[in-house]
């Protein structure tokens, strides 16, 4: 059960808890296909076949396993090798890489996320902790949070116990003070509870909880959660 007095920080996740990331992340490779067929229309071929992507992907991964919580190094890395194998000038994938990134910050807010930031910016230090590439700035997001520390930035991800502790720190609060509030069971609910938090899971969808150790609360959306604290 949460204990509501002990909180006095919130470390919050990005991805399918402030926004849905993948129709965001559809849109992105849309506008990515498009730019190759007009810029490179080999390698456009070669990423239109998903599972020819999905192979290259995979090969990056095994080839840069110290890399592999770097989304955006890993999203260069595999238009780079798409070029290459296709034939095409691979300095192409700079350019390529900023249509996709650029895509990628167009997000569709939850209808709940810039009123549930304002309420909780107002009462807590509120830092963002994400394995994803969002650039809150580029959002427009980033005067809501005191911090914000991704996997790619930091260098380990979650659920590793680092990158919460270290936002804590950045929260100026210990660990136990610490809501963390977030949509993946293993990355968010277990990881930040191993690292000494307490822990809210936002369960837009209403799926079962299929673990052992439960989270400290469940919500169904932000609302929900700024309502604890009303």
């Amino acid at each position: 059960m949460l204990a509501i007095e002990k909180v006095r920080a919130i470390t919050l996740d990005l991805d399918d808890t402030l926004w849905p990331i993948w129709p965001t992340i559809a849109k992105a490779e849309k506008a990515l296909g498009t730019w190759f067929d007009e810029h490179a229309p080999a390698t456009g071929r070669l990423w239109a076949d998903l599972e020819r992507r999905r192979l290259l992907r995979e090969q990056v991964v095994r080839e840069h396993l110290d890399r592999s919580h770097d989304m955006g190094f890993m999203r260069h890395e595999s238009i780079r090798r798409a070029l290459a194998q296709s034939g095409e000038d691979e300095a192409l994938a700079g350019p390529a890489f900023e249509v996709f990134i650029a895509m990628r910050h167009q997000v569709e807010l939850y209808e709940d996320a810039q009123e549930a930031l304002a309420f909780l910016a107002e009462r807590f230090p509120v830092v963002a902790v994400s394995n994803g590439n969002a650039d809150l700035s580029r959002i427009g997001l980033a005067p809501h949070f005191r911090a914000a520390f991704s996997a790619s930035s930091f260098g380990v991800g979650k659920p590793d116990a680092r990158i919460f502790h270290a936002a804590a720190e950045a929260a100026g609060v210990p660990a136990d003070a610490v809501l963390h509030v977030g949509d993946d069971a293993l990355l968010d609910v277990l990881g930040a509870h191993a690292a000494g938090m307490q822990t809210a899971w936002v369960n837009r969808g209403e799926h079962p909880w299929m673990q052992a150790l439960r989270p400290h609360v469940q919500v169904a959306d932000l609302r929900e959660l700024c309502a604890l604290f009303s």
